[in-house]
């Protein structure tokens, strides 16, 4: 109790509250603008923790990791498109009520259901924290080898439309995580002696090149505008009795959602809907389903929030990340100094329900700025697409910038940036493979102490064989997935003639593993044991996915990993969008980064946006002007062009 009260003075002192309040105002404004999310904002905040005390950045990432799923509520009411992976159940009630005139009640409700999820998720929390000490006190090197074995598993069983593509995919990410330079010899690997790759790729890269980029261009396929009218009605109160009315529903909702986010891969891809399936199946009249019932609104937002409490617990306590914006959250928790895992419940607590408490008064925020907010925020909703859309990728390419401040950087965040494209295309798990490329420095150490501290005797320890237990209990249950899977009722044919570029893809990947065998074969057996023990599962899983798309054309043949594939004129604009980002890059190689980006603002709007001139320019002067400021305040030197070894520009085009 008494750490209790202690995190509660430092949550509400004055610089706490400033940079929770920060963080809960970057969280909205990426849970809004589609094709962003949490994940995404958290990487481009990322850069900016080195440095910070850790006080004030545990503050701003929480406060920005809680509200996301409550803003991003307002695009899946009001236009039926989905903020976020974790909103995509709220659709289907939400945008017909908002269709009925009633998206003012949809809103207050969902914003209400939110708020309780997210004190529900802080609530679970706490409880592990005291339910986990004796447990954790009991894990050593096998026992952590073992949850990060289950917890791979899970992810990739779980994530995507394929088992075989997602555990696959988990591979690739472990894979990715060992280039650079091996912790117990210092030798180089699988870097191709490129001097930036010395330290591997950098996580901030991995993020924004695998979600934040092939989800914008997915946007901008799709949709011409945020919102058509931008109105709500009037029935806010109506729509916090309805949370009232139906609380039961609500808490339910919320112990579901925080009880699968402690899983492993159960992200808000899932719970959404399990928890939306769940209040559909359990109600006695289930006609207005899809037509715009409120209860499938609170169901999935109140589980929504109420997940993240639940997803911090593996990820605080067992340092295992459940999900993308937890491994990334993860990673910036290492920045700052705070290393997850049992020494977070034994000696460091009091960290713990400081983000206990942050969560829940960051939930309080949010939800309530999100009511106050509506209107405007509605009206906001009017704007193209296009006019934010290159403003968001400049954004990610200066995030980006920042990660070792490398012309690498640019190059690797656009090569990363395919990789995600191609794998959201082809359905394979953006996700596995973040989790696996976080998680694969902490698993090559444990293996390396596991095998050094116990050799085979690892086996005989009783917790050991219990996760050994539920490790082969979740391999069962993928082949029981695999069975049950029926192929699509779509035309064959046509899923047959989609199985080509499929095929290429997946070869292609097989490339990676590949490549670690033939790099990694003679060295030392400390450096190659841990690459070609991954590289040779990952070569058998991509088989099994080769095999099982060659012989069974009808399962996971989708080339869009979409519930709406996009009209084929939308087909051919995923590659046109990588040429503007290619055209970034080679125009920064001439011109210099700033310069570029500027460029491409003023062209992008004007041609894809149909903007006025003078609109164009004041949103590139605006940009311009930023990335001005950040490089006299942090001291950044921007990638120099041939231009400026001629040309000295002034600023703030340096």
């Amino acid at each position: 109790m008494e750490d209790m009260l202690g995190a509660l003075g430092q949550v509400l002192s004055g610089v706490h509250l400033l940079y929770l309040g920060l963080g809960v105002a970057i969280g909205l404004t990426v849970g809004l603008i589609p094709g962003l999310g949490g994940l995404a904002g958290l990487s481009m905040v990322l850069p900016f923790l080195f440095g910070m005390d850790a006080g004030p950045a545990l503050a701003l990432m929480i406060g920005l990791t809680a509200v996301t799923t409550t803003s991003d509520t307002f695009p899946s009411v009001l236009i039926g498109v989905p903020g976020t992976a974790g909103s995509q159940a709220t659709v289907l009630d939400g945008f017909p009520l908002a269709k009925k005139g009633e998206g003012a009640r949809a809103l207050s409700a969902a914003f209400a259901a939110s708020l309780t999820g997210g004190i529900f998720g802080a609530v679970v929390l706490t409880g592990a924290v005291f339910v986990a000490r004796p447990v954790i006190l009991a894990i050593g090197f096998g026992e952590q080898l073992m949850l990060i074995l289950i917890a791979l598993t899970m992810v990739g069983m779980l994530t995507g439309r394929s088992v075989w593509k997602g555990l696959a995919s988990c591979g690739l990410g472990l894979l990715i995580g060992a280039v650079g330079i091996a912790f117990t010899t210092g030798t180089m690997r699988m870097g191709f002696d490129v001097l930036y790759l010395t330290d591997g790729v950098p996580l901030v890269v991995m993020a924004l090149g695998l979600f934040a980029v092939p989800e914008v261009v997915d946007v901008l396929r799709r949709q011409a505008r945020i919102s058509e009218t931008g109105t709500l009605g009037s029935d806010w109160v109506r729509g916090l009795v309805d949370v009232v009315r139906y609380r039961w529903i609500v808490l339910r909702c919320a112990a579901i959602g925080s009880l699968l986010g402690m899983l492993p891969g159960l992200g808000g891809t899932v719970i959404d809907w399990i928890t939306y399936g769940h209040v559909k199946q359990s109600a006695k009249d289930r006609s207005r389903f899809g037509h715009g019932d409120i209860r499938g609104v609170l169901a999935p937002e109140s589980a929504n929030n109420a997940k993240e409490g639940g997803a911090l617990v593996p990820t605080l306590l067992f340092g295992i990340p459940g999900s993308g914006a937890m491994a990334i959250l993860l990673g910036g928790l290492l920045i700052i100094g705070i290393e997850p895992g049992p020494t977070m419940v034994t000696r460091d607590r009091d960290l713990v329900f400081v983000i206990v408490w942050s969560l829940a008064l960051a939930n309080i925020v949010g939800a309530g700025t999100c009511l106050v907010l509506s209107q405007p925020i509605a009206r906001l909703t009017t704007i193209r697409y296009a006019l934010i859309a290159p403003l968001i990728l400049s954004a990610v390419f200066f995030a980006s910038f920042q990660a070792t401040r490398d012309w690498g950087d640019l190059i690797a965040l656009f090569a990363v940036s395919v990789l995600g494209i191609l794998m959201k295309r082809f359905g394979w798990s953006r996700p596995a493979l973040l989790l696996g490329f976080v998680l694969s420095g902490k698993v090559e150490q444990v293996f390396y102490h596991t095998a050094q501290a116990y050799g085979l005797a690892v086996l005989q320890r009783p917790v050991v064989l219990l996760l050994l237990g539920l490790f082969a209990l979740s391999l069962a249950v993928v082949f029981r997935t695999l069975r049950q899977v029926e192929p699509a009722a779509n035309d064959d044919r046509h899923r047959r003639a989609n199985v080509a570029p499929q095929l290429l893809f997946a070869g292609a990947l097989a490339l990676a593993p590949l490549w670690a065998v033939v790099d990694t074969l003679g060295r030392p057996f400390s450096v190659r044991v841990f690459p070609l023990t991954a590289a040779a599962a990952t070569l058998a899983l991509i088989a099994l996915a080769l095999t099982n798309m060659a012989f069974r054309p009808g399962i996971n043949v989708h080339l869009f990993d979409e519930e709406n594939a996009p009209t084929a004129a939308a087909r051919t604009g995923t590659f046109h969008y990588l040429w503007w980002l290619l055209g970034v890059l080679a125009t920064a190689a001439l011109l210099g980064f700033v310069p570029a980006i500027a460029l491409f603002i003023l062209v992008f709007v004007r041609v894809k946006a149909d903007a006025s001139w003078p609109t164009a320019g004041a949103l590139t002067a605006a940009f311009v002007l930023i990335l001005g400021v950040f490089s006299h305040f942090l001291v950044l030197r921007y990638p120099q062009g041939l231009l400026q070894a001629y040309v000295s520009l002034p600023w703030p085009l340096q």
